[in-house]
């Protein structure tokens, strides 16, 4: 897998069009860059975000850590506490992060550090957007999929990650990666910024800075390939392509046909010594949805001849969305099994 081909979608307009080449480049790549101005981002929107978040992560640690992460997912994590490939990692994570969780009207339900309450809303606005795009990526997928309309249509996907419906996982990820040298005395070769993992929920969107790459996909052959910032010719658009990735839910739902690809973020191939930053937005359906096979016969005869099928069951009942991120979180972060956080 070459990063230079992972295709890059315009979603301009909401149509089966669009949904079958979305489809298509997930089914093969896990990955596709989207574009369009209704993706709601204009660079300036993105480089405000970026310029709040380097303002976060130069707090002293003593302010963070009064927001410390817990097993609601939500708060700051210091460096090496996330190890999201604790089967091969030998230190946790080289990189700080901030989750929000929920906001109500402009106001996150968890707490946040004060030197950057005066630009809750703002961060609030950016979270909102992610959610709306997103659910016009559902959509997509569902028309890409061909679900009928006495099954739920193009609503199908959209009408589990309702917020009406109830808390979720969903978090707007602020990260920070800090450069090696002398602040990581400790970082040899085998240092990752971020482990070898899939995204535990539905769909995940990444903004990502010029000149800061990193991240890496491993393909079908078991390489690990780069993945550019922006697809060339792209640098100075107005409204910059987006990444998305299939997460595992998505995967779940249809038995493996949309790809939750493993991916890894590593220090520069050039020995860079520059900070990275990032911004995750990961898309989670509501707690108890049940993760039953999508009614798709795209999906079916897809997938008829190649014998996948993946276990969602929990003993006898069907795996929830909640059952799987805990599960993926205890194990990252080391928390017991069935910790409850507040929601």
């Amino acid at each position: 897998m070459a990063g230079e081909q992972i295709p890059v979608i315009d979603i301009s307009n909401i149509n089966e069009a669009a949904g079958a080449q979305l489809v298509n480049a997930v089914h093969d790549w896990g990955f596709a860059f989207i574009k369009g101005s209704n993706t709601g981002f204009s660079a300036p929107l993105i480089d405000r975000l970026f310029e709040l978040s380097g303002t976060l992560f130069k707090l002293p640690s003593e302010e963070k850590e009064s927001c410390a992460i817990s097993s609601n997912n939500k708060g700051w994590s210091r460096l090496h506490s996330e190890t999201l490939d604790p089967k091969n990692q030998k230190k946790g994570d080289l990189k700080e992060a901030f989750n929000f969780g929920e906001f109500v009207n402009g106001k996150a339900q968890q707490p946040i550090p004060p030197s950057l309450a005066h630009k809750e809303a703002e961060i609030s606005d950016f979270a909102d957007r992610c959610s709306g795009l997103c659910m016009q990526l559902l959509r997509l997928f569902a028309l890409g999929l061909k679900i009928n309309e006495t099954d739920g249509g193009q609503a199908w996907f959209a009408r589990h990650h309702d917020a009406s419906k109830g808390p979720s996982g969903s978090i707007l990820r602020l990260l920070y990666y800090p450069a090696p040298g002398a602040c990581l005395p400790d970082t040899d070769a085998s240092a990752l910024r971020a482990g070898a993992h899939s995204d535990y929920g539905s769909i995940t969107l990444l903004f990502q800075r010029s000149s800061q790459p990193g991240l890496e996909v491993l393909s079908p052959q078991a390489d690990w390939s780069s993945v550019p910032v922006w697809p060339p010719g792209t640098e100075g658009d107005q409204y910059p392509p987006i990444l998305v990735n299939v997460g595992d839910l998505l995967s779940y739902w249809t038995n493996g046909f949309l790809k939750s690809t493993v991916h890894r973020v590593v220090f520069p191939s050039n020995g860079g010594s520059t900070d990275r930053y990032s911004v995750a937005y990961f898309c989670h359906p509501a707690n108890d949805t049940k993760l039953a096979p999508v009614p798709s016969e795209v999906v079916t005869t897809a997938l008829a001849s190649t014998g996948i099928n993946r276990d969602v069951l929990t003993g006898s009942r069907t795996l929830t969305a909640e059952d799987h991120l805990r599960s993926r979180l205890a194990a990252t972060y080391g928390w017991e099994k069935g910790t409850k956080g507040e929601s």
